[in-house]
């Protein structure tokens, strides 16, 4: 039993009854009263309407996606006869944020009731809701009649794949440069024949089919296709250097978003993905598989990866990779580097790797730099803040060099483009048809 606001009005108006009755002498008569206002308020919990064939589902995807809003779907259905009204209040994970909890609800007899907010989980992991609670009204209005529904339900929180379904609408309707993904229609690139069409101006006279213009008296060029059956392998350092946070996320979790978004384009092209995971040694290696389904493999593998404090070992991961991958791939390494000795050590690490394969560093840069570097000089602080900044960025240039001279390309980008960019490269690869 839960008292209402009148349960608390009808004991405050008990008081001035008490004191008469001190009074005249019959104290017990406040008593009585307070008793009997007591079992009144019981009484009518009684009376509320039974909640034993009311059902609750909680419907929403199978994996939520961290740090982007998920659609959470309450269906609430009463077989029994009565209405039943009052406050539902819904438990997600302590550490989501919820749109709204608690809802005024009146569920019918015989006819289901629909209730939708939304949750933004803010770390990666297992959680799980804590149940629902139902504080029913009662007659007379001196309390609340309240159950617990047993919907405890567990629920995995996993990198933002809801971006992927963004990214495969905006692909089929041919509007990726809405996410900043740039893509070219340049004729004439690829090496898989695709189809013939009639020559016009501005076309390659390289790609003119002689054979075919003969047979059909007029000019006809051939039509190539992006290769497909190519490979793309993706490398993640969780070591140290991923500890860091940028805009008070960490940048293992914005190098994951970015991840995820490149291997759904690459098996969107019809390309094989892999996957090696490292830190002071190999922790995870999925060989490069074609097909929608490796993506699946590839987010379960990641959705629970956590940065350790431990010094990475890239030299053994590479050999590793290197024993064991012989074909001509993309190498995509997500890994952080601010000075010039873990320059030489990844281009030590990496570099040879670049002679058989096209190898890329991806890495996050923190956009306070540039805040930093961009702001005017107030003060003597503001002066050393900046000057701190012009040292870190050029020795992030100076590894960039040292990198860059080992045959590895380099992306640097703050974490908002950071996935557009790096799947912008990935099809700029496939158009200059660089593997």
């Amino acid at each position: 039993m839960v008292p209402t606001k009148r349960f608390w009005v009808m004991v405050a108006a008990g008081i001035p009854l008490a004191a008469v009755a001190t009074l005249v002498g019959s104290p017990y008569i406040a008593v009585v009263y307070d008793i009997l206002l007591i079992a009144t308020a019981y009484g009518t919990t009684l009376l509320a309407p039974s909640t034993a064939r009311l059902a609750i589902k909680r419907r929403f995807d199978s994996v939520l996606s961290v740090r982007a809003v998920n659609k959470i779907t309450l269906l609430i259905e009463n077989d029994g006869l009565e209405t039943i009204s009052g406050l539902l209040r819904d438990e997600p994970p302590p550490f989501f944020e919820a749109t709204r909890k608690e809802f005024r609800v009146e569920i019918p007899s015989q006819r289901p009731l629909v209730l939708t907010y939304y949750v933004t989980p803010f770390e990666r992991g297992a959680e799980s809701f804590r149940g629902t609670y139902l504080r029913i009204d009662c007659p007379l209005g001196l309390a609340l009649k309240q159950v617990r529904l047993p919907t405890e339900e567990a629920v995995r929180v996993y990198p933002n794949v809801l971006a992927l379904r963004e990214f495969d609408l905006l692909k089929q309707q041919g509007r990726l440069k809405e996410l900043g993904i740039r893509k070219s229609r340049m004729r004439g690139l690829g090496t898989e024949f695709e189809s013939l069409r009639d020559y016009s101006e501005g076309d390659d006279y390289r790609k003119i089919d002689w054979k075919a213009s003969a047979r059909r008296g007029k000019l006809v060029v051939r039509q190539f296709e992006q290769e497909r059956n190519q490979s793309v392998i993706v490398c993640i350092d969780i070591g140290r250097h991923m500890l860091a946070e940028v805009n008070g996320i960490r940048k293992l979790d914005h190098v994951l978003d970015a991840l995820l978004m490149l291997t759904n384009a690459a098996a969107m092209a019809g390309d094989f993905v892999g996957l090696l995971v490292y830190a002071d040694t190999v922790r995870r290696y999925i060989p490069p598989r074609k097909g929608r389904g490796q993506v699946g493999v590839i987010i379960e593998a990641i959705h629970d990866l956590v940065a350790e404090p431990v010094e990475s070992d890239p030299v053994a991961a590479f050999s590793y990779l290197s024993a064991r991958w012989k074909r001509r791939s993309l190498l995509v390494n997500f890994t952080d580097y601010e000075d010039v000795d873990r320059g030489r050590d990844l281009a030590t690490a990496f570099g040879p790797l670049a002679r058989r394969h096209l190898a890329l560093i991806v890495r996050v840069q923190d956009p306070k730099i540039d805040e930093v570097l961009q702001s005017s000089v107030q003060n003597v602080q503001d002066m050393y803040r900046k000057a701190a900044a012009n040292f870190l960025m050029e020795d992030r240039r100076a590894a960039s060099a040292i990198v860059g001279a080992a045959g590895i390309h380099n992306l640097d980008s703050e974490p908002q483009d950071l996935a557009a960019k790096l799947v912008s490269f990935y099809f700029n690869v496939k158009e200059r048809s660089l593997l």
